[in-house]
């Protein structure tokens, strides 16, 4: 998917929501652990109810790969019910060198057909760039997260006093550009959204964090929102798990109607009239 059709689907659900699937088989709801494939029964009903609001889907690769071949047989299907028109992240968070990298890459682009996949920066260049050289196909690069640990190392300073999450973000846009490489940004850090979005003021970020996890919705699009909206933020299981009942995949619409309007209104006030 190119980053002119990833706006248009934007413009035309008036939304910036990426539903992130983490089928956990403890969390989902227990009658659907008599189907022949729980998982699969699980998200393709997620899937059903929001799509008419999402412009992106996020499987969690550790959620399907843990059940093994079955686990990938599932994730297949999953992908195959997805609407063409929207745009699929293999959250894999991938990151090594050489041949290793050229065939992560040609797993998810090829195989499965993934839109994109999520990279750890770490390893550098040349772990990054094999999954640059497919066509259409994106990157999503670890640059801010919100986790506790993230400050063990992306907060460290070097000794001009820049954080080496600016030095990742500055270095990665010789390897790729907006048009096939995004960020991931966490929401719970929203003062340094801006400070990113300085630093690479056209890209896309996948902004996780909304939600379950505190983040602001507003101070997201407050701080990081450019004139292509330059956002797809992530809710996975303020979502999915929005009721543990028979009317779980109900209780996830609501849910994601919440967001797709609240998102509408944010686009309408820093955007205007898509």
């Amino acid at each position: 998917m190119t980053r002119a059709e990833l706006f248009y689907q934007i413009q035309q659900k008036s939304s910036f929501l990426c539903v992130g699937l983490d089928p956990d088989l403890a969390k989902i709801p227990k009658h659907l652990l008599s189907e022949p494939d729980p998982i699969f029964s699980f998200c393709r009903a997620i899937v059903e109810e929001t799509a008419d609001f999402a412009v992106a889907y996020k499987p969690n690769i550790a959620f399907f790969e843990a059940l093994g071949p079955k686990g990938w047989e599932s994730l297949q299907k999953v992908l195959e019910i997805i609407p063409k028109d929207i745009f699929t992240i293999a959250d894999a968070k991938r990151g090594d060198i050489g041949n290793t990298s050229k065939l992560y890459a040609k797993a998810f682009f090829e195989t499965m057909n993934f839109d994109s996949i999520t990279v750890a920066p770490y390893m550098g260049a040349d772990s990054v760039s094999p999954f640059l050289e497919f066509q259409n196909k994106w990157v999503v690069l670890l640059a801010l997260t919100s986790n506790v640990g993230s400050a063990d190392f992306q907060l460290i300073s070097d000794a001009h006093g820049k954080p080496l999450y600016q030095s990742v973000l500055e270095k990665s846009q010789e390897w790729g550009s907006p048009e096939n490489l995004m960020y991931v940004v966490g929401a719970t850090r929203g003062e340094l959204i801006g400070e990113v979005r300085k630093i690479a003021p056209e890209h896309f970020f996948l902004v996780p964090g909304v939600g379950a996890q505190g983040g602001s919705l507003s101070e997201v699009a407050k701080y990081g929102m450019n004139s292509a909206c330059g956002l797809l933020v992530n809710s996975s299981r303020g979502i999915i798990y929005a009721s543990a009942g028979k009317d779980f995949a109900q209780a996830a619409r609501i849910e994601a109607q919440k967001l797709q309007e609240e998102m509408k209104s944010l686009l309408e006030k820093y955007l205007g009239d898509l």
